[in-house]
């Protein structure tokens, strides 16, 4: 069996552990032939390159600047990426014929390549859906409802969600979303897929790495707050900015921010300005030293702008839970990501903009750490159960084996 897997992920290194890298090895352990196309921005100034591993076929496609660029620009690149796919597709992989094209948003804007496959193949076609877009940007005011720009990307979405066999959610309040929004859609088609990763080993203990913490000058003896991922407008960069300056509430607790984004410059600016004694900005790092320092985190926090109508999950959720940290969340109230922390008893959650409420929560767990141990088990429990890849990787191949007939 042969896959396709088109994905605007960063898969410059197949063996790094991620939701899509660790998804593309497991289907490759089951013997699947994974063909992998992922982009190669213009700021890296490298060529379209073909490398195998084993039976993974990586396809680093050159393509314009999609992440951490001006909405304009990342629209461009965005709009342009079928035609650089497609291109180095029928180059790369000429003899190729792909029983699956699977594909994940955003963007939105694989149609015509997965459209063109199942015509010429047959393919069947899987949407893993990440993001709801144009509705997202509607959501924080980056695009206005029934402008122009809006009708282009709605047409493209339900192009997009009309040419795919399966649509695979990240959770039921973002199923429901998408059929209540989609009435066209057979339900029979869409399912839920969560993020999932294959978990590390537990450890028998945590033990902090006096090293790493030195290194970075972060103060072992602290409850360390982590928050790793995009800076960007989606994590409501307005309520994080409230939280750095009232972090000194937080008994014993220390906020280590980690990522870049369009909005990193500005949160760099004024921790400068204000120069808070217990927070730190760092700079995207490195998958394997970041995993270092979850280890040696206490909390893990995840932050949504309040505005978002579409439930949510980052999956910076499965990261948390797989080092066993609780879970401080501030999100809009739509996202069930409150409701899976309370099924999970992993961590606690607030609307983005309760200040007064994110800092007791805060101040709570830095100093019980009897709790943070009971809710980080717990959620460590809940990603075996529920976001194991092993696990949810047969609802892939339950669709890649079954029949034609059922497409």
């Amino acid at each position: 069996m042969n896959v396709l897997f088109l994905t605007l992920a960063d898969m410059e290194n197949i063996k790094e552990r991620g939701i899509y890298t660790d998804f593309v090895r497991e289907l490759a352990s089951k013997g699947i032939n994974c063909y992998v196309v992922s982009p190669r921005e213009k700021r890296t100034n490298l060529p379209t390159e073909l490398t195998k591993t084993d039976n993974i076929n990586l396809l680093k496609v050159k393509t314009g600047n999609i992440t951490k660029t001006s909405f304009l620009e990342k629209g461009l690149s965005t709009l342009s990426i079928e035609r650089y796919y497609l291109q180095a597709i029928n180059k790369y992989f000429t003899d190729i014929r792909f029983d699956m094209v699977i594909y994940s948003t955003p963007p939105i804007t694989f149609e015509k390549v997965s459209n063109y496959f199942k015509k010429k193949h047959k393919s069947k076609t899987y949407l893993m859906l990440k993001d709801i877009f144009p509705q997202n940007a509607v959501d924080i005011e980056i695009i206005k409802k029934g402008s122009l720009l809006w009708r282009y990307f709605r047409n493209k979405e339900k192009k997009l969600y009309r040419n795919s066999d399966f649509i695979g959610c990240m959770s039921k309040g973002n199923m429901d979303y998408l059929l209540k929004h989609n009435s066209y859609l057979n339900k029979e088609r869409v399912e839920i897929f969560p993020n999932a990763i294959k978990p590390v080993a537990r450890r028998k203990e945590r033990n902090k790495n006096s090293k790493l913490l030195e290194k970075y000058n972060l103060p072992e003896e602290s409850s360390i707050f982590v928050y790793g991922g995009n800076l960007g407008k989606p994590q409501g960069i307005d309520f994080l900015i409230t939280v750095i300056n009232q972090f000194h509430e937080v008994d014993k607790g220390y906020l280590l921010i980690v990522g870049s984004g369009t909005e990193y410059q500005r949160i760099k600016s004024h921790i400068e300005n204000v120069k808070p004694n217990n927070v730190c900005l760092l700079n995207k790092l490195p998958k394997s030293e970041y995993d270092q320092l979850l280890e040696s985190a206490d909390v893990g926090l995840i932050f949504l702008d309040k505005r978002f109508a579409i439930p949510n999950i980052p999956s910076r959720l499965t990261a948390y839970m797989e080092y066993s940290l609780p879970i401080l969340a501030a999100t809009d109230k739509n996202t069930d990501l409150k409701d899976i922390l309370k099924e999970s008893g992993s961590g606690f959650w607030v609307e983005s903009g309760e200040i007064n409420s994110f800092i007791d929560y805060a101040r709570h767990l830095s100093l019980d750490k009897e709790l943070r141990f009971q809710m980080g088990i717990k959620g460590r429990e809940y990603l075996e159960e529920n976001y194991d890849i092993r696990k949810t990787v047969n609802i892939i191949l339950k669709h890649l084996y079954g029949d034609e007939d059922d497409v």
